[in-house]
């Protein structure tokens, strides 16, 4: 039975006129009205423009690649790199394709609008960075949205991001755990024993991938939890500053600061200078991501470099058909371990106890 305007109308309960107005965009409609549309619109799974069968093998020279935060470097670098393989001719006709870059700023709500948005202009293909919320109802949302998607004829690649299974997304993985791991055990190596770890958001996916492969480090070299303090924060400069704080109050003789990325070290780094402590000579820091400041850091940052740009591009060339997908629709991308100025051998001593 095909899905019409007036279904969706009584389903939000509101009038045809104005879900007409929802999904046209040509006259302001309150966010809260606006939002109860597309609620139905989703759940009803209404295809605008006819009925859905007419619509399955038609997909528009539409782009879409979702990016939780585009002022963050590490999505901006890879939303980059995705539009430079999408522009140019080859859509339907020859002509251009249009890449539109949807920042969900972290909210799942958004993510999934953004999807149904999506779905709805017939996307010829769209682009998901960066780590996926834990939270098991949103991920079986996302899932639904993303096989909408397929059967309807859209390309769906996952760059940075945990495969998918049964969605028919292509997923080019980070090696989270592993360069974690590698970087944590760079500074056991070194001699470190004391380690504080500056952790993502607790809901992300690369939270926890990258805090476990910290942990597997530890753990086998025998260090206890109680000489590896742990964290969580935000992604950025702030929050770095304010945990490293709270590391020192918890371990004043703590000899190195692992954080969850560059812009976290950062943040560490400041927070540390003003603590009077010197980089690398009484803390060590390090990074992930290889953002393009590390090199300018003062010491160089010392780091895990993920290929953002390349990921990118070939994100973006499999989303447009111009490369094959990886073997069974999943590859991993690995990290590099950059070791520069910022990590020494701990010259630190524990202060003495009663």
């Amino acid at each position: 039975m095909t899905v019409t305007l007036a279904d969706v109308a009584a389903r939000a309960q509101v009038s045809p006129a104005t879900v007409s107005r929802v999904l046209n965009g040509n006259y302001p409609v309150a966010a809260s009205t606006r939002e109860r549309v597309l609620k139905a619109v989703d759940e009803l799974d209404y295809v605008l423009n006819g009925p859905a069968s007419s619509l399955a093998a038609a997909t528009s020279d539409l782009v879409g690649i979702l990016v939780n935060d585009i002022a963050d470097p590490f999505f901006g670098i890879m939303a980059s790199a995705i539009q430079a393989e999408i522009g140019g001719p080859g859509g339907r006709a020859g002509g251009e394709r249009l890449a539109v870059v949807c920042n969900t700023g972290g909210s799942p709500e958004r993510e999934l609008t953004y999807l149904t948005l999506l779905q709805r202009q017939r996307a010829a293909a769209v682009v998901l960075t960066g780590g996926a919320m834990e939270d098991a109802p949103h991920a079986a949302a996302v899932a639904a949205k993303l096989r909408k998607l397929a059967e309807a004829g859209t390309r769906v690649v996952l760059c940075g991001r945990p495969p998918a299974p049964e969605t028919g997304a292509i997923a080019l993985a980070f090696d989270n755990r592993g360069g974690a791991q590698r970087l944590t055990e760079h500074l056991i190596g070194l001699g470190h024993r004391r380690l504080g770890y500056i952790a993502g958001p607790e809901e992300r996916t690369t939270t926890r991938h990258r805090l476990e492969g910290h942990r597997a480090a530890l753990a086998a070299a025998g260090i206890p939890e109680d000489q590896a303090w742990t964290v969580h924060g935000r992604y950025d400069r702030t929050s770095g500053y304010e945990a490293t704080l709270e590391l020192l109050r918890r371990d004043p003789s703590l000899t190195a600061v692992v954080a969850a990325n560059d812009s976290v070290a950062m943040g560490a780094c400041a927070a540390l200078r003003e603590s009077g402590l010197r980089i690398p000579q009484d803390v060590s820091v390090a990074g992930f991501d290889d953002l393009p400041f590390s090199l300018d850091a003062v010491p160089a940052l010392t780091t895990v470099r993920l290929p953002l740009a390349e990921a990118g591009a070939r994100a973006g060339r499999i989303a447009m058909g111009r490369e094959d997908a990886p073997p069974g629709g999943i590859a991993t991308v690995r990290g590099e371990l950059m070791v520069r100025g910022s990590s020494a051998a701990p010259r630190r001593t524990a202060p003495a106890t009663a």
